[in-house]
């Protein structure tokens, strides 16, 4: 199927001559290995086993199975001296694995008759796993994605991150209010790790630095005053059939010495234990808050210590095969997954001119063609910087570099001519404005040899705001690679009803290549399609009703349609439009109570940041808008809404193949891509939202008359906003909008407290930045177009059954081609 292609040949297809072929594995040999590592690890016979032991022994026995293809894979890739990926990503949102690797494996009906062989059952032991919520939202999904896609595509690659003990938050609901607990998931071990206690490496913080020469590009000593041990833990990233096995590398913090003895014999027990508790807060807990100075302190030391870690194993590996580093560019690429791991670009420099002795000008050449970057944020708040004396004191050393290499930067640039003050301020490394700051993005982008966008949209407002100068400067260096997201997934596995109907239509060359989906299009208008794919989707309906009713106690109408916005909660995301929108439908339908609406099941998930109060008003009032329309006899068939709690990939695998509509309703120019988009719309929801993102593209790619679009586009945001953010104008032309804001305003879904939804009212009539008031009649109009359209079932499946053909392109392996080729100059095989 693949052959070898590119400048660098991989030699006579070795990876598929060892490749192992899984479809031959037996049901009754992995029962036994399943039993034995029941005996083995939990020292149980069956008939005491519990769901969670019968889930470990099951996820060791894969394990053991997978272990020796993945040694073989490495080995692989080093005889052939392939070159090698290394992702640097704060976050990897990867959810349960136990279905990851027996579907990528082709082994779930095989596992599922051999636990039914041992009195066991694979779908209760699905539940038993923990999601690894090592991340926030998509950019921590993404890179997930993107180490499968990895895999699947057969290029060897490392992710790198932090084993964080607590991941994102457990998200409950406590009388409509957001509460937050610890996240786990390492309570009861993580069968699929290997820790790798001889893969360690010391990472220095604080203290002085020496020059050993007079130019300031000399290396330098660095004393550190703390150092930190980095410990691997790796786990296997299993590629679709199991042809390929990357690993994702997970740091975790420790200090030198676990108790100071002196210390504790002194009496002060507590005390003794304060610099392992300094060390180890590392790698506690995913996005301590940065509201206090402390916090900042935690998050640069989180960001530095998993950069420096992952850069000193790289280089170290790269020496053992190597024994210089003249070459690095040519076998190792960094992807920087956006600002987090920026402070690589001074890293990779200390380690080349301080520890290496590589000359300056050499070093600087070697930094810039390894590491690229990819940019996920327009907003100012998201693009990191770091106040000069917070740098001075965690990263003296770093500190120095980077203002060396600003110095270098700016001089070039008065050399060439382009000195005015403006654009040396721009694209200065420090923000001189108020407190000096260091900034994140433009040290990326400078230190790197292609940045990218996520999307179209995002990459070409890149070029023209955040990065405008720096494109000036260096035109070439912006690219885009749109988002994608891993049908094994997305599809295969969150969906398999309609996988089947697929593979029933048009075979299984899809399952290998999403662009092979296009070959159900003609399915679109057959009426006995159209009946399977409504029966699989109904199917679908009821199991997530079921999760619905488990999670909340509201029972919601199967027969309606799910009106779905998931999604991390924040103001530009605009669930607060999708809000005031419901409480016009619901304000309509009690003012007409007998009048023939399309029944709707408003469903939305997501958490908002601990310190983001808005955002956490915001879920307070879905959830009181929630219980005063599902308390009113009039909605009955008409209108429900639920909130979900503890949005995390388990549950989007419950939401996504249920969803009839997709909410991507984000404020016009501020979503850099979205992938939540493109994962509704390959299970057939059809998408409503702005021309922002990704949305773009699909649109282009589904069609414009299988989606609606609504709202002002990015420029006429920007005029809108140029003419001041006041919305008194849209409320005054719009009465449906006006009562719903003054219902928030007035109390109406918090008569014990009145006042409690004044804030966000006042904001929406005065302080209307994210287009709420100037988009709601829009967006009004495009759901009644959505209304209409339900009316008529056999349009409506066959648009849907369109949306799935049709979504091909946003796979991630696409995605990683495009990297590949024009970032990290790595071929691969031909599908």
């Amino acid at each position: 199927m693949k052959t070898a292609t590119g400048a660098r040949q991989r030699g006579a297809g070795a990876n598929q001559a060892t490749a192992p072929d899984w479809s031959v594995e037996n049901a009754a040999a992995l029962a036994a290995a399943i039993a034995a590592k029941l005996t083995e690890t939990t020292g149980k016979e069956a008939q005491s086993a519990s769901a969670h032991d019968w889930y470990m022994a099951t996820a060791l026995a894969l394990r053991d199975r997978i272990a020796a293809r993945w040694i073989e894979a490495r080995r692989e890739a080093r005889q052939d001296n392939r070159k090698r990926v290394h992702y640097l990503s704060l976050e990897f949102l990867i959810g349960r694995q136990l279905f990851d690797v027996l579907g990528n494996l082709g082994l779930i009906d095989t596992a599922r008759q051999a636990l039914d062989m041992l009195g066991a059952n694979l779908d209760a032991l699905r539940q038993e796993e923990p999601d690894a919520a090592l991340g926030n939202g998509g950019l921590g999904r993404l890179a997930a994605c993107f180490m499968e896609s990895m895999a699947s595509v057969e290029m060897a690659a490392k992710g790198y991150g932090i084993r964080y003990d607590f991941g994102l938050f457990r998200q409950s609901i406590k009388d409509g209010w957001q509460q937050e607990r610890p996240e786990d998931w390492l309570a009861r071990g993580n069968p699929w790790e290997f820790e790798r206690p001889g893969i360690r490496h010391a990472i220095g913080f604080g203290g002085t630095s020496e020059s050993t020469g007079k130019d300031e590009t000399a290396p330098h000593v660095w004393h550190p005053v703390e150092i930190v041990t980095a410990v691997a833990y790796d786990t296997p990233i299993v590629g679709w059939r199991g042809k390929h096995i990357n690993t994702l590398r997970l740091w975790q913090a420790r200090a030198l010495e676990p108790v100071d003895l002196e210390v504790f014999n002194r009496g002060d027990h507590i005390g003794a234990m304060a610099k392992r508790n300094r060390a180890e807060a590392i790698s506690r807990l995913l996005y301590p808050s940065d509201a206090s100075p402390a916090g900042q302190e935690l998050r640069l030391r989180q960001e530095y210590f998993f950069t420096a870690a992952s850069l000193q194993d790289l280089v170290r590996r790269h020496l053992e095969l190597h024994g210089h580093l003249r070459g690095l560019a040519e076998h190792e690429a960094i992807q920087l997954n956006d600002t987090h791991p920026a402070i690589a670009v001074a890293e990779l420099m200390r380690l080349l001119v301080d520890v290496h002795f590589v000359p300056w000008a050499q070093a600087w050449e070697i930094t810039r063609a390894t590491l690229s970057y990819t940019n996920h944020t327009l907003l100012p708040e998201a693009l990191e910087t770091w106040p000069v004396p917070l740098m001075q004191h965690v990263l003296p050393r770093h500190l120095q570099i980077i203002f060396v290499i600003n110095k270098l930067h700016l001089d070039g640039l008065r050399a060439a001519g382009r000195s005015d003050d403006r654009l040396m301020a721009s694209v200065s490394l420090i923000d001189e404005h108020g407190e000096r700051r260091v900034r994140m993005g433009p040290l990326a982008f400078l230190g790197s040899h292609k940045v990218n966008g996520v999307s179209a949209l995002h990459t070409g407002l890149m070029r023209e705001t955040v990065f405008k100068d720096m494109h000036s400067l260096y035109p070439d260096r912006i690219v885009n690679k749109t988002n994608g997201i891993t049908f094994r997934r997305w599809l295969y596995q969150a969906n398999p009803a309609l996988t089947g109907l697929i593979v029933d239509a048009v075979g299984e060359k899809f399952l290998d290549n999403a662009g092979e989906l296009k070959h159900l299009e003609p399915f679109a208008a057959d009426a006995s399609f159209q009946e399977r794919f409504a029966a699989q989707r109904a199917a679908n309906k009821k199991a997530l009703a079921a999760v619905v009713q488990d999670r909340t106690g509201i029972r919601i109408d199967t027969s309606a349609l799910f009106d779905v916005q998931i999604k991390r909660i924040h103001e530009y995301k605009r669930q607060l439009l999708n809000i005031v929108e419901t409480i016009a439908l619901y304000q309509a339908i009690c003012d007409e109570p007998n009048k023939e609406f399309a029944p709707r099941v408003k469903i939305m998930a997501g958490k908002a940041a601990p310190s983001y109060t808005m955002a956490k008003l915001i879920i307070k009032l879905a959830n009181d808008v929630a219980v005063k329309v599902n308390a009113d006899p009039r909605m009955k068939g008409k209108l429900q809404a639920v909130f979900l709690p503890n949005y995390n990939v388990s549950l989007a695998e419950a939401i996504i193949p249920a969803a009839d509509l997709s909410e991507q309703i984000s404020t016009a120019g501020m979503e850099a891509s979205g992938t939540g988009n493109m994962k509704l719309a390959l299970n057939g929801a059809l998408t409503i939202g702005t021309l922002d993102g990704a949305n773009v593209e699909i649109r282009d790619h589904v069609g414009a008359e299988n989606i609606f679009i609504f709202g002002l586009t990015t420029d006429q945001v920007e005029a809108r906003r140029a003419k001041g953010i006041d919305a008194q104008w849209a409320i005054s032309a719009s009465p449906r909008l006006g009562r719903a804001i003054e219902a928030i305003g007035g109390g109406l879904f918090s008569p014990e407290d009145p006042t409690r939804f004044r804030e966000i009212a006042t904001v929406l009539k005065l302080y209307d930045h994210f287009m709420v008031c100037a988009d709601f009649d829009s967006c009004w109009k495009a759901q009644r177009s959505v209304d209409s359209l339900w009316r008529d079932q056999a349009m409506w499946r066959q648009k849907s059954i369109l949306n799935t053909a049709r979504t091909g392109w946003f796979s991630s392996d696409r995605t990683i081609r495009e990297y590949a080729g024009e970032i990290w100059d790595v071929p691969l095989p031909e599908v």
